[in-house]
């Protein structure tokens, strides 16, 4: 299936599919749902972590002021929290991705590993297909 076929397909689902995508953690999911979702994940954290740092954490250790860099880096972990929500959702993801390539969710702790664990995941939920016609967590989601 093309980008743009499955752009429009993930487009059109309805609220209760959306919901079961973002924050179930059964079924599949294919390559492309998981890079969408966690490229837009990116989109919203990476701009407002950069703009709060550069606000905040910057200036205050510029001006090495203790109680600044304090009260910034509360801020930022106050944010931190209010992010659990995306979260939750790339853990979510990630391990439906496990799913469609017939692993465990637990398979993730192998990003644990160093060096090598986090480009084993990247290169296993990124680039690998999924496994070809239903395994024991579900249907495959490309219905081959």
């Amino acid at each position: 299936m093309r980008w743009h076929t499955q752009i429009a397909r993930i487009a059109s689902i309805g609220g209760d599919q959306v919901k079961s995508l973002l924050f179930s953690f059964q079924g599949r999911l294919n390559r492309a749902p998981y890079w969408y979702v966690h490229l837009a994940l990116a989109a919203i954290q990476f701009p407002i972590f950069g703009a709060l740092f550069a606000l905040l954490v910057y200036p205050a250790m510029e001006a090495r002021d203790m109680e600044a860099i304090q009260d910034a880096s509360r801020t930022m972990n106050l944010v931190g929290l209010l992010f659990l929500p995306m979260y939750w959702i790339s853990l979510a993801v990630t391990v439906k991705r496990c799913h469609d390539r017939g692993r465990s969710g637990w398979f993730i702790f192998i990003a644990l590993i160093p060096f090598i664990g986090v480009i084993w995941l990247l290169i296993e939920l990124g680039f690998l297909r999924g496994t070809t016609g239903p395994n024991r967590f579900g249907p495959d989601p490309l219905g081959a």
